[in-house]
């Protein structure tokens, strides 16, 4: 399953905040942007709240950007949208 992240590096904190206004998930993480830190703290995040060996979460597009791709193996859309409502459908 996938679905779009936009991810706050340096955030003071590592939370995933909820749902924003384009139903996207809003994530902040304290790492900051550079070498990758902040999409490394993301997926551990992501991984350790949805109780997913971090193997199973992969960053398929937007390295570089605030908004990403994210794909989760192992989880279903409607578990998803349960755990976070708002979420819009995951891109499949």
């Amino acid at each position: 399953m996938r679905l779009l992240v936009r991810l706050t590096p340096r955030g003071g904190r590592d939370q995933i905040e909820g749902v924003g206004p384009a139903g996207e998930l809003r994530v902040r993480v304290r790492a900051p942007a550079a070498g990758g830190a902040a999409n490394e703290a993301l997926l551990r995040l992501l991984a350790d709240d949805m109780n997913l060996p971090r193997s199973a979460v992969v960053l398929e597009a937007g390295a570089r950007a605030r908004l990403k791709r994210v794909r989760l193996v192992g989880v279903d859309a409607a578990g998803l949208v349960a755990r976070w409502p708002g979420l819009e459908p995951p891109v499949r």
